[in-house]
């Protein structure tokens, strides 16, 4: 039993200091290919066998022909262990090889497409990874490329609106600064009526700017959805009159909810506003309002005829006025982007969806608690 124990301390202290030097050697080739680290491996493993098997040889414990027979033995699977792991080694390396190239096409604005074959469970892991942040950057470059696309339609929309008005301002003054306006008090009232609108605008501008740069403050308060509602039909009563289009609010559930009053009736009054504007005389704007699970849906059905499915993901782009038929008379498109803006900042979501005859938007806002 002595014998086994010194035998295997002898075999420990001449595999540790192969074990050893392998660690250093490993060290300085750290920055190295993986195949040159697992060809040390392979290396320290049968150095470590051969060094165990010399301590012991010293101590004695070994005849010189017995040691001959171990050494060929151990330069054999050296032999062998060395072929196998630079095949492993050029395998992975090939592999990786194959990765870099696909995440440096991704990263120059192509797709990332997965290397044909198999892999090991770390490289296949870290492809499904490389695959997902390639798809995640494709919907930031479309969500980019839309919001550059809605920057320049809303920079030429809102040109094109400023302009009118303004030179229709311009004109009015100068002819009552020189004395030849016919009517004086009509031109007064006119000037009225487009400033109030311009200042409209600016206003939308300036709640569009407060949303995107994340600086709308607001005081959320437990409120009856039926009053909201309520108070958002009555604000377009008037609206909605001199367009011979009727109001109905007779589907309205009284849910509370905890928003912000001010702009949630904001949200309904564009929401109606635009609903109002396009539906033709004698039509009917519907709002809507029910309880599903833990969520009030809001919604606001007019008589449209319908918004084209390609144009409907754009409804709430910023600056998006779709066609035409469409086109509100005076109006930069900021309306409904508003509304999506602010149901967001309420943990809400805003959709719109074509129904028979119209066109129906949806408001869904977190149910108050109790």
């Amino acid at each position: 039993m002595k014998d086994v124990l010194l035998i295997a301390l002898f075999a420990l202290l001449g595999a540790a200091c192969a074990g050893l030097a392998g660690a250093v050697v490993l060290r300085l080739v750290r920055h190295r290919s993986v195949a040159v680290s697992l060809a040390v491996v392979a290396a320290v493993t049968v150095t470590a066998m051969l060094a165990g098997t010399l301590a012991v040889a010293q101590a004695m414990f070994l005849s010189a022909h017995d040691l001959w027979v171990v050494t060929v033995v151990v330069a054999m699977a050296a032999l062998v262990s060395l072929a196998v792991a630079l095949l492993l080694g050029r395998w992975v390396v090939a592999r990786s090889h194959a990765l870099t190239k696909a995440a440096r096409d991704f990263g120059d604005g192509g797709s990332f497409s997965a290397p044909r074959g198999t892999a090991t469970a770390e490289l296949a892991a870290l492809t499904l990874e490389l695959a997902a942040t390639s798809a995640k950057l494709d919907e930031s470059r479309r969500r980019e490329r839309a919001l550059e696309t809605s920057r320049r339609e809303l920079v030429a929309w809102i040109s094109h609106d400023l302009r009118t008005p303004l030179a229709g301002l311009r004109a009015m003054a100068e002819a009552l600064e020189d004395g030849v306006a016919a009517d004086p008090d009509r031109y007064h009232r006119q000037i009225r009526t487009e400033v109030d609108r311009l200042t409209a605008m600016v206003a939308d501008l300036f709640e569009l700017s407060r949303i995107h740069a994340g600086a709308l403050t607001l005081a959320p308060s437990r409120l009856s959805v039926y009053d909201l509602v309520g108070d958002a039909l009555g604000g377009a009563d008037p609206l909605a009159r001199e367009h011979g289009v009727r109001l109905s609010g007779e589907a309205v559930q009284a849910v509370p909810v905890e928003v912000d009053g001010k702009e949630m009736t904001r949200v309904l009054a564009n929401l109606l506003v635009n609903a109002i504007r396009h539906t033709p005389p004698d039509g009917t704007v519907a709002v809507a309002a029910e309880r599903r699970e833990d969520t009030v849906v809001l919604s606001v059905t007019d008589g449209c005829g319908g918004i084209r499915d390609e144009d409907l993901p754009r409804v709430f782009d910023t600056g998006w006025r779709g066609t035409q038929a469409r086109t509100p008379p005076a109006g930069a498109g900021l309306g409904l982007a508003i509304v999506r803006g602010i149901v967001e900042a309420h943990s809400g979501s805003a959709a719109v969806r074509n129904v028979p005859g119209g066109c129906r938007f949806e408001v869904v806002l977190p149910a108050a608690a109790g």
